[in-house]
């Protein structure tokens, strides 16, 4: 029964965290419409080889990760700037044509799964994401770690990281199918808005976690 439940709350954690659109989702939504469905599967288990460890790692370290408070916060003020990063990126090809719009350029010579795997290295916001859940789902007594049963619970958020991401990605496809403004007008100017909102509320997250504990 706790195999179980182990497998369903990260199953059901790692799904929904997949929703919401992040470059990955971008990325696999492009790499389907250009290349199909194999090409998709590649890509999101190349995101998978790279989340397992991540999860992991997080789960067996969550507690000592989240006592280094110099480490947390380093990562979480960078990704402030990643994130912001990426907006540039995105908005940069708004001045493309829908012709040569294309954000897989400098990534085609390379395997889906490769691409994958490369770009999940970068998505420095996995590691706060993670620890933090990890640390709640143990402490509220959601999920067991201890011997095979951790084993479980990782199993449960790959799946959803898989069905998560597949199920946004196709939902995207059948959008911009069906309007065909997705490439035009979403993808160059939405999606840049939609990351600097993401910078801002974490850069809110940050100076509430760190610096108003110092002024108090």
């Amino acid at each position: 029964m706790k195999a179980l439940k182990n497998t369903f709350v990260g199953f059901l954690v790692s799904f929904l965290g997949s929703i919401p659109l992040g470059y990955l989702n971008i990325v696999g939504f492009e790499i389907y419409s250009k290349f199909g469905m194999n090409s998709l599967v590649f890509f999101l288990l190349g995101v998978m080889s790279v989340e397992v460890f991540v999860i992991y790692f997080t789960l067996i370290f969550a507690n000592s990760l989240a006592n280094n408070k110099k480490l947390m916060k380093a990562i979480e003020i960078f990704a402030v700037f990643f994130l912001l990063i990426l907006a540039y990126s995105f908005y940069t090809h708004s001045n493309q044509t829908s012709k040569n719009h294309n954000y897989l350029e400098k990534y085609e010579m390379y395997s889906p799964f490769l691409i994958g795997v490369f770009l999940n290295c970068l998505n420095f916001l996995q590691v706060p994401f993670w620890t933090g859940w990890n640390l709640y789902l143990i402490n509220s007594g959601y999920i067991s770690t201890k011997k095979e049963l951790k084993y479980f619970y990782v199993s449960g958020t790959l799946i959803g990281i898989f069905m998560g991401m597949l199920t946004l990605i196709l939902a995207l496809h059948s959008i911009s199918k069906n309007t065909g403004s997705l490439t035009e007008y979403v993808m160059p100017v939405i999606i840049p808005m939609f990351f600097v909102a993401l910078a801002f509320f974490q850069a809110y997250k940050v100076s509430q976690k760190y610096y108003r504990l110092k002024k108090n």
